[in-house]
């Protein structure tokens, strides 16, 4: 019996049907079966191509979607069930992961909650804002009435598993034709709900010129959707609070986005307004402002004063827009005069500015660099371009600027040296005189650049054309191993010459004392004789917010008292990652995520355990162990597209799952004899270049103008000595 039965069904709307069998073929997986509910002749002839590993279940033309989701479940075999529209897709490897995640709750739960992407006719893998609900419910198996918020996700049924048993029992209550009620009704039904924070599922919104236009009973039947869920609720005060906060919701924003004739708009706000006043829970809180006028003209059915208040409001909203338009234009061209003004001054020879990661603060490979320039040429003067919020946090008595200021514009005209780790904004003009450094902060596994166009969700509407300008302006690019500097040429290609003399940020691997190393792990409280495992999972394209893609409370039990696990939430989410705000308090597990810089974390832990972070090739200069935790590579290789696979050139052991990963911790495989070798051709191939005087090669060759002959060479790998263990430097 297999444990996961996909149930495709539906029509083969405008050929989408081929590709998501195509996907599904592509990568069978053992323990599942794809059944196909086939409507209509097309659909059929579609599905049979895949036979015999796919099970056809043929339906005639105008067979609804519950009618072809029963008639696939009664073909279905599998412990669990997850319904797939024919119009929408599966990412890259999501059977795989449904079918472990529900072989992991067994009976304790009754339908498992997943993250989706969205595509359109436009643009493909679109992430949601569910990401960070399933995050904060965790992955323990709860009540609904313990997480009402759960309802608060985007009501699609592909984005529901449910167990085969709990659907039969309740079928004829959840499988209707809107499937936004049936997505809803397993919810209110189940007597405990999962949840998975990894996208496994692709909804496909179909162009609106395409489908048939909707009638005045479409528009009120999303007033009938919610007068029959309140019922489910009616014993959960909970879930009644936040099925009419979304109920009054979604019939507000209908009656004012939508351009309805009158007598529909009418009995649309009519329905809608009975609704609001015969499902309102006693003590019921409005929203406050507009939002609440609006609610309480709603639900006291004041159709006219409802279409008074938005003509109001549409004239308010335009006289405040017409006003910030014209501030900012004024602003705008003020800025514009006064940078073009100090454009027309001589640059100054020994001015340099350094910005990383969007002005965040003194970091990276810029940071590194400033920091040699000031021992081998004390006469530049060096600016940080640090942005308002980040002010606070630079080192006392760092010369800055704040972007957008006079000075900001004075400063970046008339340097002679602009180095950054990303790229200065659109409008900074490259003077002729003047030296545009780029650094880069990370060795590329993602596809970065120009190889961002086959991959639109994770370009997410990056303007290609900009780039190629900013790239122009470059005149160096600094690079840690020839596999990033092809991939830089291939990226981003224009006339700048190539740095081949490593990442200056990573110097402090080679010089760093067994000192260094005790002070690093006395700052970050571990304590001695306790082992630190780094853990730096990177960003995900696909999903909304940070969420450790493990359970870190297991881990810690898993590892035992004397490990401690250092957790680095990527930069792209802020200072802090909130959901480890619980955990840190146990003491085996210190969240990091805030802190600077992260090569002393680095160099403070024994270990470290990541997934696609580029983290792993500036580590791997330690020659420590290092584990990679891979639970979504297919969908991460497929949705953002890499440069090699991960999987056969790793750095060390690797592990699917979590308790594959406790297996490898606790096993000592972690820093065994296979692990070592990988890690050495590992090293081989990506810290090529990186010995420990990376900065002083750039700064010769950059700011003092020194031929690259004259610059230190780069010692070959079997001469080069790591920073000392953490073992060695508390032996």
């Amino acid at each position: 019996m297999p444990h996961l039965s996909v149930i495709v069904y539906g029509p083969n709307t405008q050929g989408h049907l081929a590709e998501l069998l195509g996907s599904l073929e592509s990568r069978p997986l053992a323990d599942a079966e794809v059944i196909v509910a086939a409507v209509g002749d097309w659909a059929r002839e579609t599905a049979e191509a895949y036979a015999p590993e796919t099970v056809v279940v043929p339906l005639p033309d105008g067979t609804g979607d519950p009618a072809a989701r029963a008639a696939g479940a009664a073909r279905a075999s599998g412990r669990w069930l997850h319904f797939v529209h024919a119009k929408d897709g599966l990412p890259a490897g999501a059977p795989r992961l449904i079918a472990e995640r529900t072989a992991e709750l067994g009976d304790t739960a009754d339908v498992l909650l997943l993250d989706h992407v969205t595509s359109t006719w436009q643009t493909a893998a679109r992430p949601s804002r569910d990401g960070r609900v399933l995050a904060a419910a965790g992955r323990a198996p709860l009540r609904l009435d313990d997480a009402a918020d759960l309802l608060r996700l985007t009501p699609l049924l592909g984005t529901r598993a449910v167990r085969a048993a709990f659907w039969r029992a309740h079928e004829e209550r959840l499988d209707k034709d809107d499937e936004a009620y049936a997505a809803h009704a397993a919810l209110l039904h189940a007597d405990r709900v999962a949840c998975l924070n990894q996208v496994a599922y692709d909804d496909r919104a179909l162009r609106p010129e395409s489908m048939p236009p909707l009638t005045p009973e479409d528009r009120y039947a999303l007033v009938d959707r919610y007068e029959s869920l309140l019922p489910l609720a009616k014993e959960r005060r909970a879930a009644r609070a936040v099925l009419y906060d979304l109920m009054v919701r979604d019939l507000v924003r209908t009656f004012a986005g939508e351009n309805l004739p009158d007598p529909v708009a009418r009995e649309f706000f009519r329905r809608a307004s009975l609704a609001a006043a015969r499902w309102r829970p006693e003590g019921h809180q409005r929203p406050a402002g507009l939002e609440g006028v609006r609610h309480a003209l709603l639900e006291e059915g004041a159709y006219t004063k409802y279409r008074a208040f938005q003509a109001a409001n549409r004239t308010r909203r335009a006289a405040r827009k017409t006003v910030r338009t014209r501030k900012r234009q004024v602003g705008a061209k003020l800025r514009e005069q006064q940078y073009h003004r100090a454009l027309s001054r001589p640059v100054d020879p020994n001015l340099a500015v350094f910005s990383a990661y969007w002005d965040r603060g003194v970091s990276c490979n810029p940071a590194a660099i400033a920091a040699k320039l000031a021992e081998l040429a004390p006469h530049i003067r060096r600016v940080w371009v640090v942005s308002k919020e980040n002010e606070a946090l630079l080192p006392p008595g760092t010369d800055h600027v704040i972007p957008g200021t006079r000075r900001y514009w004075e400063t970046l005209a008339t340097a002679k040296y602009l180095t950054n780790n990303v790229n200065f904004p659109n409008a900074v003009v490259k003077r002729p005189d003047a030296i545009h450094l780029q650094t880069h902060h990370g060795t590329p596994l993602k596809r970065m650049g120009l190889d961002q166009m086959d991959h639109p969700a994770a370009a997410k509407g990056l303007d290609f054309t900009a780039l190629l300008a900013r790239i122009d302006k470059w005149d160096y690019s600094v690079s840690a191993n020839s596999h990033s500097t092809r991939m830089w040429e291939r990226a981003y290609p224009a006339r700048y010459t190539s740095l081949d003399h490593g990442y200056p940020r990573n110097d402090v691997f080679y010089t760093a004392t067994a000192d260094d190393v005790r002070a690093a792990r006395h700052r970050l409280g571990i304590a001695p004789g306790r082992k630190a495992v780094l853990y730096a999972p990177t960003h995900r394209d696909y999903e909304a917010g940070f969420t450790p893609r493990l359970d870190l409370a297991a881990l810690a039990d898993r590892l035992g008292d004397d490990t401690v696990l250092l957790v680095r939430a990527h930069y792209f989410y802020g200072g802090s990652a909130s959901p480890l705000t619980g955990l840190r308090r146990t003491g085996r597990i210190i969240d990091v995520s805030a802190y600077d810089p992260v090569e002393e974390l680095c160099l403070a832990a024994d270990a470290l355990v990541t997934d696609y972070s580029s983290i792993m090739f500036d580590y791997a200069n330690l020659d420590r162990p290092i584990v990679i935790h891979a639970d979504d590579w297919e969908t991460y290789r497929t949705t953002r597209g890499v440069y090699f696979d991960l999987m056969a050139e790793a750095p060390g052991r690797v592990a699917r799952t979590q308790e594959e990963l406790a297996e490898i911790l606790t096993s000592g495989a972690w820093r065994d004899e296979a692990a070592g070798k990988a890690r050495a051709a590992f090293r081989r191939r990506f810290c090529e270049y990186d010995d420990g005087r990376a900065a002083e090669r750039v700064v010769r060759r950059v700011f003092l103008g020194e031929p690259e002959e004259a610059l230190p060479p780069v010692l070959p790998l079997e001469e080069r000595t790591p920073a000392p263990t953490p073992e060695e430097a508390t032996a």
